[in-house]
């Protein structure tokens, strides 16, 4: 009994400690800066401004895909926006509702927010045409001067999928180009094209915590 009394509250004390250090992966020392991402492996890294690997973060390459409107969206719409990418197709059964519906609720929060855009690419662009993406996009209330969804070539969409996000997980480890890709995550984007955070964006604890991390980044200078 007595080696019990020593064991519980030392137990306690360290279950204490982990969840409050787990519940700010945002922090680093004294600073509120989100981390970048700058390998699939999707490692965490806090890169002050005065470093000299700052100018060599990654950044969403550049592309050139179409949206539910027929036009033109290439990386220079999302300069100086903050945004939130994802993947899905217009005929998914499993996860994706649940991706459209949290995309929706991002959309409310930041409707009259001006920097804040949201864009949804097709992994099945073979399918989705642009009038799939306009009737999807009327089905599901998408605001066009909000939120894109880009159909076009699927070797763009791929690669941006995998070397640009960074969002298939499996192809990061069987680098396997002809799998399907199937994501869960959102993935943010900053003003300047960087990874800024990655969600579960099923669930609707990671979309808060996501809404709570774009206001974080709407402060960074």
């Amino acid at each position: 009994m007595k080696l019990l009394s020593k064991i519980i509250p030392t137990a306690i004390t360290c279950l204490v400690l982990l969840v409050s250090v787990g519940c700010k992966p945002e922090k680093s020392g004294n600073s509120d800066r989100l981390p970048f991402f700058n390998t699939a492996e999707l490692t965490p890294e806090w890169i002050a401004p005065e470093s000299p690997e700052y100018n060599t973060i990654h950044k969403i390459p550049e592309f050139s895909l179409v949206n539910q409107e027929g036009a033109t969206i290439t990386r220079e719409f999302f300069k100086d926006k903050i945004y939130v990418a994802d993947f899905f197709f217009a005929t998914c059964p499993g996860i994706c509702p649940m991706l459209t519906n949290n995309m929706k609720k991002l959309q409310e929060e930041f409707e009259g927010d001006h920097d804040i855009l949201l864009v949804s690419h097709t992994v099945m662009p073979e399918r989705d045409s642009v009038p799939v993406l306009k009737r999807y996009a009327a089905d599901n209330g998408v605001l066009g001067n909000k939120w894109q969804l880009l159909t076009g070539d699927k070797e763009v969409v791929y690669n941006l999928a995998r070397k640009g996000y960074y969002a298939d997980r499996e192809f990061a480890v069987t680098k396997d180009t002809s799998a399907f890709v199937h994501t869960e995550n959102f993935v943010l984007i900053d003003k300047k094209g960087r990874i800024r955070g990655v969600y579960n964006g099923t669930l609707e604890m990671d979309t808060r915590r996501l809404i709570r991390h774009i206001k974080t980044l709407k402060k960074e200078k």
